[in-house]
């Protein structure tokens, strides 16, 4: 199906999201956000998807935001309107239930590489490049990328990316921890959907657990995560799929996951 700016598949339990403006570069403005929280929030609430990629049309996976729309913003207005939404959008995403898979297929600046900031798994093309340019424009990462950028990577590799504006290398992307592995241009769809359906293959119900466990947990102190990973796996042992898990491996078979 289509959403105007962002197109929506499904193959299985995998819902593909992909952004496609490729005249603007997939660049973010208020209408493609608007269409990308709807798609989130109707993939995280579908019982039938277990895992999101989100990847890009052309030669862009996110080119950044919309610089016009951006160049006619003042403060107030923006912290308001668009800036209050691309944070919430990207919150949505960073806190969905479902894994989250980024496929990156080409530019991901500024916007884009804050979108895979709150994507959990990142594959990135061989050609891709990732930046946060916004200082070239006398701007600095403002949909949360001066913050999850510098809790995500070493301090000095988010200050060097975000005090010069450079884009780096697929390559160098995963060097520095901003992504999982580098793909071949060509397989970076099917390695991602190869990646998703063995996610998938897990069980929904502990995988939302996990998550939920993991978003709470980052922002605890040490001991009161642990606390709270104690009560969370507790929870887990009262789900069906948990004693399906282990009675599958005494039985040397495969599981058979039922989402209870």
């Amino acid at each position: 199906m289509s959403d105007g700016p962002v197109r929506v598949t499904h193959d299985g339990a995998v819902a593909v999201l992909t952004i496609d403006r490729p005249e603007k570069l997939n660049a973010l403005d208020a209408e493609t956000l608007a269409a990308l929280e709807t798609a989130v929030n109707e993939a995280d609430r579908d019982p039938n998807v277990h895992v999101i990629v989100f990847t890009g049309t052309g030669r862009a996976f996110v080119a950044g935001g919309d610089i016009a729309d951006l160049e006619s913003r003042r403060g107030l207005a923006h912290y308001l309107e668009f800036g209050e939404t691309i944070h919430r959008v990207f919150r949505r995403i960073e806190t969905c239930d479902t894994p989250t898979i980024a496929a990156v297929n080409g530019w991901a600046l500024g916007g884009g590489a804050e979108l895979m900031l709150a994507i959990d798994i990142r594959l990135v093309a061989a050609s891709a490049k990732v930046g946060v340019p916004e200082i070239t424009l006398g701007l600095f990462p403002g949909a949360g990328g001066s913050q999850r950028l510098s809790r995500q990577v070493p301090q000095c590799h988010a200050r060097e990316l975000m005090f010069t504006g450079e884009a780096i290398s697929a390559e160098d992307a995963v060097a520095i921890g901003l992504a999982n592995r580098v793909v071949a241009d060509d397989a970076l769809m099917d390695e991602a959907m190869a990646l998703a359906g063995k996610i998938a293959a897990r069980s929904p119900l502990v995988l939302k657990l996990l998550k939920r466990a993991l978003i709470a947990g980052g922002d605890m102190p040490l001991t009161s995560a642990l606390a709270h990973e104690q009560a969370m796996i507790s929870l887990v042992l009262d789900t069906d799929d948990a004693h399906e898990g282990c009675q599958a491996f005494l039985e040397k078979r495969k599981p058979d996951f039922k989402g209870s």
